[in-house]
């Protein structure tokens, strides 16, 4: 009785008919690894900054309600961000990384120049293929600020899906990090990682600021949770980890939504939607075929700029909150 009151109640929560703070366990903002790493240091090295746009996303949901629940299948959704430049991605990073330095700072902590001759990449910017959720996928580009003279992952920064055409990067990724290690050690200054993942959403979500004190709110963009982390290598051996728990988000008029699908694409689903739902009803068993939605998410220019720097800094308050107390 108490699991199916629990899925009535997660059912309700999904349709909106409960708050939304009654719906939400309670969850830290952050999970935080403090192992001693920055004990001591008044000044660190950035060696890594990496800020990913997902321009790409595909969602699936189980078996639909409707016509195509008599069909069956799943519903899956193509999100794709359009109309946002890579020189917009390279000034939003430098805007988050400029922040992040200055908040540094202000904790009485200094950056000083990092020791890149032994990390081996290039200066970016890096495409990957993620898993975001349980069945749900993403491509993101990554960029650095244009002040580190090399793009670097360290371990863990990024969730790839697991594949031969990442293996090589993954024994780069574990090369650097070995190589970041002894720096910190030899030089005794700990080294600093910091990755944010960007995402984009046509829903309002519960605790979002606003942007722009504007009353029309469109979009959501949010620092993805999980994804999004600071890393300190210590100059004693020793790591410290933050991981951003829940999303960092803002709420805007960042972009304009469309159906991406083409003629074609809606005639074949609408056709297989009829015939799925006329052989339902005479009892004849089909294979299950899903249905598949497309949106164009077209990013308003300097909104979606203004909106990406304001979350990136919001990002670096949060991350950087339990850092110098």
């Amino acid at each position: 009785m108490k699991a199916v009151l629990l899925r009535i109640w997660a059912a309700f929560c999904a349709l909106g008919l409960i708050a939304q703070p009654l719906c939400a366990k309670e969850r830290a903002p952050l999970e935080i690894k403090d192992n001693g790493a920055l004990d001591g240091a008044q000044q660190v090295a950035i060696v890594s900054f990496n800020v990913g746009f997902i321009f790409e996303s595909v969602d699936q949901t189980q078996k639909t309600g409707g016509l195509m629940g008599a069909f069956g299948g799943t519903t899956k959704a193509r999100s794709e961000l359009v109309g946002v430049t890579p020189e917009m991605m390279q000034q939003i990073t430098d805007a988050a990384y400029a922040d992040f330095v200055a908040k540094l700072a202000a904790r009485g902590i200094t950056v000083v120049e990092a020791d890149f001759s032994q990390l081996s990449g290039d200066k970016g910017p890096s495409e990957e293929r993620i898993n975001l959720e349980k069945k749900s996928t993403g491509k993101a580009v990554f960029y650095a600020p244009s002040a580190l003279p090399v793009q670097v992952f360290l371990r863990g920064d990024v969730a790839q899906r697991k594949s031969l055409a990442n293996f090589g990067d993954e024994g780069r990724i574990a090369r650097n990090t070995y190589a970041v290690e002894n720096a910190a050690k030899a030089n005794g200054i700990p080294a600093v990682g910091v990755v944010y993942l960007v995402d984009f959403s046509d829903q309002k979500r519960p605790g979002a600021f606003s942007f722009g004190g504007s009353l029309k709110v469109n979009a959501n963009l949010s620092v993805v949770p999980e994804f999004s982390r600071l890393t300190v290598i210590g100059a004693n051996g020793k790591k410290n980890e933050i991981v951003l728990k829940q999303p960092v988000s803002v709420d805007g008029e960042f972009v304009e939504v469309s159906d991406a699908m083409g003629k074609r694409e809606k005639t074949v689903q609408g056709a297989a939607n009829v015939l799925g739902g006329l052989a339902a009803n005479s009892g004849i068993k089909l294979p299950m075929i899903g249905k598949t939605r497309k949106f164009a998410f077209t990013a308003i220019p300097e909104n979606y700029q203004s909106g990406a720097i304001a979350l990136a800094e919001a990002a670096n308050d949060t991350i950087l909150g339990p850092v110098g107390r």
